[in-house]
């Protein structure tokens, strides 16, 4: 399942390569699992609206829309109206979000094509379908909001707050996306091998020294691998369909049996919370 850094990264190109257009069509397959929302509400929804601005929040991309503006692309020099309505996509485990051309050839398992007023279309593509869609109207809904806080911006006293008192392994409340949004498999095991903690260890027998390691590290981890554009292991690519490049740094993740790059020990693999784990034994205490 893509995570954060693959999130961030194809939000950041779409937002990139949309931000201002207008959608003017769209179109829908007849697959029942991707819609959240009804199929016929997400079209009336979309068709009209400019597209201000595309982040991401938690694992999700949310496109902020515009009021409906027939016949016009909004320039990114002006000043933007507030949003009125917001379309949020999950990518799943295989979800793609791309910005191609109408004359690109389609995709199996393409479920939504919104075609823009700039000629442009953005496609998502979820061969598994256990991707999502969803639309909210802001004058009756409230704005999308992630369950857990921020990785990437979550204060030393708020970071230790969340795990100091907590029985659970540390690589299992890693995962739990109440507390941190984002974090997945692959940067969980990343961070705590540079953090030096093992992923068995109990979060309230973590001093908060190493409870502050961990956000520092995990901080770093996920920061290089957006500046990389996310890790390719299955099918992730960016809202250009090009892969990513942190699994070439990779450390432990999918290196059981491999000698440390720190150390030469070989890399363990164990099962904890229902996930493979990955860890250096030397490297990790």
């Amino acid at each position: 399942m893509p995570e954060l850094p693959e999130v961030e990264t194809i939000a950041r190109g779409v937002n990139e390569r949309v931000r201002g257009d207008r959608i003017v069509e769209v179109w829908f397959d007849s697959y029942r699992e991707p819609f959240k929302t009804s199929r016929t509400r997400q079209m009336r929804g979309l068709e009209g609206r400019v597209l201000l601005a595309v982040h991401r929040t938690g694992k999700h991309i949310v496109c902020e829309l515009g009021p409906v503006v027939p016949g016009k692309v909004i320039q990114s020099a002006e000043f933007p109206p507030p949003p009125e309505a917001q379309w949020i996509v999950h990518l799943g485990m295989t979800g793609r979000l791309l910005v191609t051309t109408p004359e690109a050839p389609v995709a199996a398992h393409t479920h939504a094509r919104l075609g823009l007023a700039s000629g442009r279309e953005l496609r998502f593509v979820d061969p598994r379908r256990f991707g999502r869609l969803e639309f909210r109207s802001l004058d009756r809904e409230a704005a999308f909001a992630a369950s857990g806080a921020e990785p990437l911006t979550i204060a030393r006293d708020d970071f230790a707050a969340l795990f100091h008192s907590r029985r659970l392994p540390i690589k299992a409340a890693l995962l739990n996306q109440t507390l941190l949004s984002g974090v997945g498999n692959i940067y969980a095991d990343e961070s705590l091998f540079h953090a030096g903690i093992r992923p068995r260890r109990s979060c309230g027998r973590l001093t908060r020294a190493e409870l502050e390691r961990l956000r520092v590290s995990l901080s770093q981890v996920l920061d290089h691998a957006i500046r990389l554009g996310g890790s390719s292991v299955s099918d992730y690519v960016d809202a250009d369909g090009v892969r990513g490049f942190f699994q070439l740094e990779h450390c432990v993740y999918l290196r059981a049996g491999l000698p440390c790059r720190h150390c030469q020990t070989p890399i363990r693999r164990i099962e904890l919370a229902g996930r493979g784990t990955h860890f250096c034994p030397n490297c990790q205490r």
